[in-house]
Parts: C-alpha cells; structure tokens; sequence
C-alpha cells in the first residue's frame, strides 16, 4: 500500500507520497514514487504512482524511453490536459499487456496524479484511473489522494480551501495527514517526499523533492504537538450530560 496527495490551489501545486511499499508483512521495501520531468522555465510536470509497483515502474519507464523519439511525449504536448491522455493511454497500455500475459488473479491496476504546469496556462491537477480515463482538481475540489486515503482525508477536508490556503499551510495539513496514516497504518510509512510549485514561476529550474526522514526535526515536532494538541482539544470538551457518574443508591 502506499499514500500520496497532491493539491492545487490558487497558489500553487503541491505533491507529497510515501516511500513504503509491501507485499506482505516479510516484504517491506522503499521506492520512489514521485517522478518528474521538466524543460526548465518551460514546463513542470510531477506524476505521483500507487498500486501495482510493476505497472508503475514499467509506465514511468515507457514515458522516458519515449521522451527520445519523434511521438508525442510529455516534454512536447501542447497542455496538461493531453499529458494526462498520454499517461492514461500509456497506463491502459501497460495494464492491458501485462493482464494478458499473466494468471493467477494478479491485479495491475495502478491509480495515478498528474499535476504541473507549462507556460502559457495554469496549473492543472488529475487524477488517472487504470482504465485511462481521469478527473481534473476543481475549486470545489482541490485536492487528490492515492492509496490509503482514509485516516489522512479528515484533516485536509477540515482545513485546505483553494482560495486561501497558502503552500506551507498546505504542507503542514499534508505532513499532519501522512503522520495520522502512518499512526493508524503500518503499510505506508517515512521517508516522505515533498514538492512544491509556485503557480505561474518559471524563474528556477523545478527542484528535487525534499525528502522528510524519520528523524526530521520539523516532522517530529509537528506530530507531537498535534498529538498533544489533539489530547487538549479532547479533555476540553464536555462530557455528556445524560449519563449520571454516580447513580442513586438502589
């Protein structure tokens, strides 16, 4: 299993994913799953992967074997919208090949976000879907999650807007997230990768994600103190008033 986000908000993008992946408690390994291309000043491209780790790693190598060759590419497309039908078109492909040539009950499916921007339009969020198709971030919906989504969904419903979030609010919601699905979850776990994207700068080349260790000091920080944070809130509230503590005597 695995957990990634990524969020597009008016200022800016953000991509953020684990680096766990398992096939069953004796097979625990790290992989990368945050992948970029670029044209410095141009274009910034970032694809997050989950699910099969074959299918994958197979679509991530495709697209680069083929950013060499005449074809449509992710270097060359005119907008976001058609690197997401390349990439969809390329997940359909890899799925189809590999499902044909196996048995056994295998399932190569793997869900995908593509996000970024290229000079001249505005930064674009998808999520794509095994079958090829996919869904564009919206205002309404600024963000995507893959994988084990459900211990770290609550934070980001109860905090990140598009208008107003700022991109190192964004962070922190997202690191709390990740520390609330590592807690509840062992099949996803640190290092975290981290990148974010100011909307419409192409003054830099698109850095490296930064890589949050286990032992990060601003990581630790944050999930302590949204734990104890957590407890405060906790002992603050009132207790139901329909339960007596101590009940007459019979």
């Amino acid at each position: 299993m695995t957990y990634c986000v990524a969020m597009r908000l008016r200022a800016g993008l953000l991509f953020a994913s684990d680096t766990r992946t398992n096939a069953g408690v004796d097979h625990i390994a790290s992989f990368r799953k945050m992948y970029q291309f670029q044209i410095p000043h141009q274009r910034e491209i970032v694809i997050l992967t989950a699910g099969n780790l074959a299918t994958t790693q197979s679509v991530i190598s495709v697209l680069n074997q083929r950013l060499h060759g005449d074809a449509e590419h992710l270097l060359n497309v005119p907008t976001l919208y058609d690197a997401a039908v390349l990439l969809g078109r390329t997940l359909k492909e890899i799925v189809n090949r590999d499902s044909d040539n196996q048995h056994g009950g295998v399932d190569f499916g793997a869900n995908m976000l593509l996000g970024g921007q290229i000079k001249g339009e505005g930064p674009r969020l998808f999520h794509v879907y095994p079958q090829g198709n996919f869904i564009e971030a919206t205002e309404d919906t600024p963000y995507f999650q893959i994988g084990e989504s459900k211990y770290g969904k609550p934070i980001i419903d109860r905090v990140v807007r598009y208008d107003t979030t700022a991109l190192d609010e964004a962070a922190k919601c997202t690191l709390v997230s990740f520390d609330s699905t590592i807690q509840s979850n062992l099949s996803v776990g640190l290092p975290i990768d981290m990148l974010m994207l100011r909307a419409n700068q192409f003054d830099m080349a698109m850095k490296p994600p930064h890589r949050i260790e286990r032992d990060d000091p601003y990581f630790q920080a944050l999930r302590k103190g949204w734990s104890a944070g957590l407890r405060k809130v906790f002992d603050d509230l009132p207790n139901e008033p329909w339960f007596e503590v101590n009940p007459p005597a019979a």
